[in-house]
């Protein structure tokens, strides 16, 4: 070690009493030329994971559970319930009869339904019933609970920023009185007066989340088939789609960007990657997914994750349906997000 290097590691133990450090040996790891993946690429096969979820129900009920949900976490992130550094996800189960109690919290959620009609969830006074496909947005802070008023099992993903939340240390919650928060409003209220294209003039803009709360999959599979018969897949992407909040255009949900794309059977996308970590659900259809190094097929329900700047493709064998779910719209609000067409 020579005399610099001697008095630049003197003068480092110096001050680091005082709870201070030399930014020039942090700089290149704190601020790198790009981003490095959190997390690994991961796929859960539904058919490998349904037996455990119906098994759930036969050690804890939907009411002692208050959501009885088992958790996808990411091989790399063992230990923190986290899918992505900044996303949850998790299957849930909601027997016939059951009802999970009313809830509220700061954290937004979403549910995609997998398995199952005739279910319901009741969102800030208003009950919808969820088919398969369909996305379904709790915003933060409402009162809402899940209940099954038909004969089969109903299993959905859920979707939540809980990590996030936590980061900024804004996690809250607070349990309803009663198992079942008050329905003030008539089902299909709010797809009925916002879902059409058009507004109530009295409205405002201010709520951050979209004023529809059930975006049902018969249309969004429509609408991929109006896009598919206009023209070409992108090379990229295929065809793809955003939920929109009707108010303002934009997207859904403040802190999770949510998507729909089609695949056309035979079409293969080109590679392509972006800063923000994602989710996907395969909703009909079947696949290959090439992301990080690995190939797999995908089928009906199956999930997997990729984390941001890995690149990927996709495969399709069949018209491929993907459902998705990332933080892209965190990464665009601060000005983060960065995209390459590979």
């Amino acid at each position: 070690m020579n005399d610099l290097t001697s008095q630049r590691e003197a003068f480092y133990q110096r001050i680091d009493p005082h709870h201070m450090a030399p930014l020039w040996t942090r700089l290149k790891a704190l601020v790198p030329k790009e981003p490095a993946p959190i997390g690994v690429v991961h796929h859960w096969k539904y058919e490998e994971l349904r037996p455990y979820v119906l098994e759930s129900a036969q050690h804890i009920s939907a009411k002692e559970a208050e959501r009885r949900v088992l958790i996808l976490e990411n091989p790399a992130l063992r230990g923190t319930s986290q899918v992505t550094n900044v996303l949850y996800a998790g299957l849930q189960l909601i027997m016939p009869g059951e009802v999970a109690p009313a809830h509220r919290h700061t954290q937004s959620a979403l549910r995609f339904i997998l398995e199952g009609e005739g279910a319901y969830t009741a969102v800030d006074g208003e009950k919808t019933t969820m088919h398969p496909g369909d996305f379904v947005i709790t915003p933060a802070w409402t009162w809402h609970h899940h209940g099954n008023e038909s004969a089969e099992p109903m299993v959905w993903l859920d979707g939540l920023d809980i990590p996030l939340a936590m980061q900024l240390g804004s996690t809250f919650r607070e349990d309803h009185r009663a198992d079942e928060a008050p329905v003030t409003r008539p089902e299909g209220d709010a797809l009925a007066r916002y879902g059409s294209g058009l507004a109530p003039v009295t409205r405002g803009a201010s709520n951050l989340n979209a004023p529809v709360f059930n975006y049902p999959y018969a249309r969004a599979r429509e609408a991929l088939q109006a896009l598919a018969r206009a023209g070409a897949p992108d090379a990229h992407h295929g065809h793809l789609m955003r939920y929109v909040n009707p108010n303002d255009g934009g997207w859904a949900m403040p802190t999770m960007a949510t998507m729909i794309r089609l695949v056309p059977r035979g079409f293969a996308t080109k590679r392509y990657r972006a800063t923000d970590s994602a989710v996907f659900v395969a909703v009909e259809g079947r696949g290959t997914v090439h992301a990080g190094g690995q190939a797999f097929d995908v089928a009906p329900r199956d999930a997997f994750v990729i984390p941001g700047w890995i690149p990927y493709r996709f495969e399709a064998s069949e018209d491929l349906v993907l459902f998705s779910f990332s933080d892209r719209v965190i990464h665009e609000k601060l000005g983060f997000f960065r995209e390459e067409r590979l």
